[in-house]
């Protein structure tokens, strides 16, 4: 297991770490998209992507409606931020 403080920007780590991360939350890697990662809680489904300035979250048919929810989080919060932010759900 890889640690990221929890202070520190996710900018300020290497993607290797920043993928272990994703992988002790339970994300799975896409295999053809490597920059697409999945996880999936009891009442809950998301699609992340790394993107080049943001992680942005889809949440699968979380709104109103069966809607998704997206949303999007800076590289320069926190690791702790965006970890309470992404995996507490929409």
């Amino acid at each position: 297991m890889s640690f990221l403080p929890p202070d520190t920007p996710l900018y300020s780590h290497p993607l290797p770490q920043i993928e272990q991360w994703l992988k002790d939350q339970g994300c799975q890697q896409d295999e053809t998209e490597l920059h697409c990662w999945r996880i999936q809680r009891p009442s809950w489904q998301a699609e992340l992507w790394l993107d080049i300035e943001q992680i942005v979250v889809r949440y699968v048919q979380a709104g109103d409606n069966g809607q998704d929810i997206q949303r999007s989080f800076k590289y320069s919060l926190s690791r702790e931020d965006i970890e309470q932010a992404v995996f507490s759900g929409p």
